[in-house]
């Protein structure tokens, strides 16, 4: 059973989490819970109605939503019975609703749209996402706008091999591999030729033992612009997912939020899996 925690604003953006998160794990038996969040009404709002007036209306409105959403996934995006959903309202922060509800129900798996936009500078993920996936330790999968779900045969890995793996933070890499027999792609970049050190070598040495029974492969790059060549190689080897781990700071920083060119399209279309 996997517990899968559903932030939605009902923009056609969250909308699509819902499809990809519930295609991604249509064999699984899951609890979805879509929660919105909302921020208390102000005083000021209520103008001639009456306070609580305006409060329940609102809340009604929510609610209203909120099932219609879930009518919608259980007639258009899954046929699966063991797929089980709940609603949630909340008017607390976003951050603090949703370490709540990954405490309250055992959360697995956060799943959130992003327009991948922060003010007027393009960025891999917009700032609710950038807030989720760095103010709140759960693992948490990003899907950008404008993804459509496909079997995730490719998955990429950046990684700087400078921090320890652990089977307990590999295991949903390895979950998905099992389930759709893909192979993943360890990828290293840097900007000069790379001399590994002892401690890299015996991560590297981990991960070999690790992926021992399944498809996987190295790639070493050298290039100026780390955003470019993962661009480059998500084109080359037709990547469905691109996954890393939160506590590989060098790479989570550069390529989760760092401003990006133009030219640059891979974090419009490829879901990002961060895993804490």
């Amino acid at each position: 059973m996997k517990n899968i925690l559903i932030p939605t604003d009902f923009s056609e953006n969250s909308l699509n989490a819902i499809r990809y998160a519930v295609n991604l794990y249509k064999d699984a038996v899951c609890n979805f819970y879509i929660l919105h969040v909302e921020a208390e009404i102000d005083n000021s709002e209520s103008n001639l109605n009456n306070h609580s007036t305006v409060i329940n209306v609102k809340k009604t409105s929510i609610n209203r939503f909120l099932k219609d959403i879930v009518n919608q996934a259980k007639k258009e995006f899954t046929k699966n019975k063991k797929h089980h959903f709940f609603t949630i309202a909340n008017n607390d922060s976003l951050i603090n609703a949703i370490r709540e509800q990954v405490l309250l129900k055992s959360i697995d798996l956060i799943v959130m749209g992003t327009k991948g936009v922060s003010g007027c500078t393009e960025r891999t993920v917009g700032t609710n996402a950038g807030n989720v996936i760095t103010k709140v330790k759960c693992n948490t999968l990003i899907v950008p706008e404008n993804a459509k779900y496909v079997v995730p045969k490719k998955i990429a890995f950046p990684t700087d091999f400078s921090i320890n793996y652990n089977i307990d933070t590999l295991q949903p890499i390895t979950q998905l591999i099992n389930e759709y027999k893909s192979e993943i792609e360890l990828l290293h970049i840097s900007k000069k030729d790379l001399v590994l050190n002892e401690s890299q070598q015996r991560n590297i040495e981990y991960l070999e033992d690790y992926f021992a029974e399944t498809e996987h492969s190295f790639h070493f790059l050298t290039h100026k612009k780390m955003e470019n060549a993962i661009e480059e190689f998500v084109i080359s080897k037709q990547v469905g997912l691109i996954t890393m781990l939160a506590k590989n700071l060098n790479y989570f920083q550069h390529i989760l939020f760092h401003p990006l060119a133009k030219e640059i399209s891979y974090y419009k279309n490829i879901p990002f899996l961060v895993l804490h």
